[in-house]
């Protein structure tokens, strides 16, 4: 069942989202080279323990460590661990808050050091495919608008789009009704009406798009050993364009 927000649950959503934002850009301020998973992990956690939240993936479906720390190959869901971060590498951060009973939920693919420009271009491609989605995240509009532009945006240039992975409503629960692919037909699926919570999460490869779930059940991998990025944004469906509750207006306008 899809949930529609009212404005004081909406508002409580921008809380958490906000939350979930600078905790996202305190974490970026310390990826450097030498730095472990799991030093981001415990930080992330502090941060947002200090603020008042509660890290969403912890325990989640047994999920153990508050952040997922996603390195290179490795698409999504990583496990934060003594794994050190080196000079070139990219990281992929997803993170969920939970504050006053609402989840907030986004990602960033972060460069470590300096990286070459095959791969800022994957993460920049990343961060493209979500803005070129958002456009359709509009009250009216169906899912399939929101896939469509996806994998026009990332297969246009050279990208693989993952299958298995997709994105999702958020509120009371990290994870509702409905899902939202990163591959469709445009004019197809649920249709969008205001007041739904969504969270779009573009995954794309830099190669064959299949991908494999390693033996801890969590960590999901490309098959082929491509560089994968992931970006993320929690999405509040409006008449006419759509409020994004994981970056700020402020930045936004910068």
């Amino acid at each position: 069942m899809i949930w529609v927000k009212d404005s004081h649950e909406l508002e409580a959503m921008r809380h958490a989202g906000r939350l979930t934002e600078a905790t996202l850009m305190f974490l970026g301020r310390n990826i450097k080279p030498g730095i472990t998973t799991l030093e981001l992990d415990s930080m992330a956690e502090r941060f947002i323990h200090k603020h008042g939240g509660k890290a969403s993936f912890k325990n989640y479906r047994g999920y153990p460590k508050s952040i997922c720390t996603s390195l290179n190959e490795v698409v999504v869901h990583g496990i934060p661990d003594c794994t050190v971060l080196y000079e070139g590498d990219i990281i992929s951060i997803d993170i969920g808050v939970l504050l006053d009973g609402f989840h907030g939920d986004a990602a960033r693919t972060f460069p470590v050091g300096k990286i070459s420009p095959e791969a800022q271009k994957l993460i920049d491609t990343a961060e493209e495919c979500f803005f070129d989605a958002l456009k359709f995240a509009v009250d009216g509009n169906r899912i399939g608008d929101i896939s469509a532009a996806v994998q026009k945006k990332a297969e246009g240039n050279g990208y693989g789009v993952v299958r298995e992975l997709v994105g999702h409503g958020i509120g009371k629960s990290l994870h509702e009704d409905p899902d939202v692919p990163n591959y469709g037909e445009a004019g197809r699926g649920i249709r969008l009406r205001r007041g739904m919570t969504i969270a779009i999460e573009p995954m794309i490869t830099a190669g064959s798009p299949k991908v494999k779930q390693l033996e801890d059940g969590w960590t999901v991998k490309t098959c082929d050993g491509r560089w994968a990025a992931h970006y993320e944004n929690t999405v509040a469906i409006t008449d006419n364009e759509a409020e994004i509750l994981t970056i700020s207006p402020r930045k936004l306008q910068r």
